[in-house]
């Protein structure tokens, strides 16, 4: 019954590095942000690979010159997961990897398929086998299956049936393969390093190991590195774009540069116009830490009231709490926040945060800086409120469960003790952004847990099946 929209996965690969397997162990630690239930490692060196996965963080389980000593090779991928598609289980850590007819591939994917049970079903009917309940081995599949001559081939091939949102990065004997897909929903960077090169769903990846970025992977584009240097195609048809656009509110790390924006800076503007929109006569900003930070700093720059950390993070609330026992549940969110009361006593307290998704977590931040001695406490969102679950690669509770799918914004001030709520509006987000108020015709991003307009077929979910295996010849 998590309060929070939680964080898809991170992938990275790296062609051409004698410490191949080190870099990559230290860009999934800058991606950890993307997920922290597992993270796995795939390297090669000539025609042999080397593989480790681990539950838990990179910190903990890829650290050992031991582990990384047996990673060999000068090219590896790897994967950080929260699991949006599969069960919580070691046989969904990725990469996902086989032997097929070309030889041994791995593949890290971030995203989620929108048609992978109506393939999957397909392929089990043909005699496929799995061996996880992942969306990203039907990719497998469709690659082993597909009669192409050349990977490049196959690979083009079975994307070219699979619906949804996906970049991905491959490893094989000769090289590394990372595409993205045609709406370009989850993001994916090309960068440098000497003469070797990195693709990381983040810049901050490059920035760990000192690469430089070269650009972005262009949406529909499919890069294949090896000896040969980079190698660019785009087999896809053209989609219009459709970026994330919460990975500008929350997903993102601060430090990255994503579609050519500072995420910072981006999340800043976003708290000036909440600041423009929505005005309230107080004496302190605090953000709710840590997502909040760049939004409150915004909201202060433009409003004049000071900002102040009201709210401090206990940072070391490791996976123990998780899950708590019925003996610590009660304490509830003071597990990982307590008000700071020489900056809340006697004030009108403005908070701001990310998003509001069940409420609960609201709930108990508002009470506790009432608790603190706060005279009014009012409560801003940073995005538009969240109606509609994710399927584009985002962990979303169902929409009964999206407090703001069935009730009022008052309904939603009255249950979590608010003086007042306010959530920033679609446009204003948009204006944050792009300096321009949302296309309602054709929008810019994909909003589609603000808007409830999904821009990708929702093929499992509506029963709306593709044409399948065209370009396979049965046997």
């Amino acid at each position: 019954m998590f309060d929070k929209l939680h964080e898809e996965c991170g992938i990275f690969g790296i062609y051409g590095s004698a410490d191949a397997s080190i870099h990559t162990a230290l860009g999934l630690h800058a991606l950890q942000h993307r997920g922290q239930e597992a993270a796995g490692i795939v390297s090669m060196k000539d025609d042999e690979h080397f593989l480790h996965f681990a539950e838990g963080l990179v910190a903990d389980n890829f650290t050992s010159s031991r582990i990384i000593k047996k990673l060999e090779g000068t090219s590896a991928i790897g994967h950080v997961r929260y699991s949006t598609a599969g069960k919580k289980t070691a046989r969904n850590f990725q990469p996902i990897y086989a032997e097929l007819s070309l030889g041994f591939l791995a593949l890290a994917h971030n995203g989620n398929l929108t048609n992978a049970q109506t393939l999957r079903k397909k392929l089990i009917n043909r005699g496929a086998i799995f061996q996880s309940t992942m969306d990203t081995e039907v990719i497998i599949h469709l690659i082993a299956l597909s009669q192409k001559a050349s990977l490049q081939e196959k690979i083009i091939d079975a994307i070219s049936q699979i619906e949804g949102a996906f970049s991905l990065v491959i490893i094989h004997k000769d090289g590394i393969i990372a595409l993205r897909d045609p709406y370009g929903v989850r993001p994916l960077s090309l960068g440098k390093l000497g003469d070797a090169f990195v693709v990381a769903s983040e810049t901050c990846a490059f920035d760990i190991i000192g690469a430089k970025l070269e650009r972005e992977i262009a949406h529909g584009e499919m890069i294949s590195i090896s000896k040969n240097g980079v190698e660019s195609c785009k087999p896809f048809a053209e989609k219009p774009s459709k970026f994330c656009i919460f990975e500008y509110v929350y997903f993102a790390r601060p430090d990255s540069l994503i579609e050519e924006k500072n995420v910072y800076e981006m999340r800043k503007n976003i708290g000036i116009e909440l600041a423009r929109e929505i005005k309230i006569d107080a004496d302190v900003i605090v953000p709710v830490p840590d997502s909040g930070v760049p939004a409150a700093i915004g909201y202060a720059m433009e409003s004049k009231i000071p900002f102040e950390l009201g709210i401090i993070r206990n940072h070391y609330v490791g996976r123990t709490f998780i899950e708590p026992t019925d003996k610590v549940r009660h304490f509830g969110v003071k597990l990982k926040h307590n008000a700071n009361l020489a900056v809340i006593k006697g004030k009108r307290v403005v908070l701001v945060d990310d998003s509001i998704v069940r409420g609960t977590t609201s709930k108990k931040i508002v009470q506790m800086i009432r608790d603190a001695g706060a005279k009014e406490v009012h409560m801003l969102i940073a995005s538009p409120p969240t109606i509609s679950p994710c399927f584009y690669g985002v962990d979303t509770p169902d929409k009964k469960h999206l407090v703001a799918s069935h009730m009022s914004n008052e309904e939603i001030r009255q249950m979590i003790g608010a003086d007042k709520l306010g959530y920033i509006s679609i446009d204003g987000l948009y204006r944050a952004i792009t300096k321009t108020a949302r296309d309602n015709k054709n929008p810019q991003y994909c909003d589609a847990c603000f808007s409830d307009e999904y821009p990708i077929r929702l093929v499992d979910k509506m029963g709306d099946e593709a044409p399948l295996f065209d370009n396979i010849k049965q046997s």
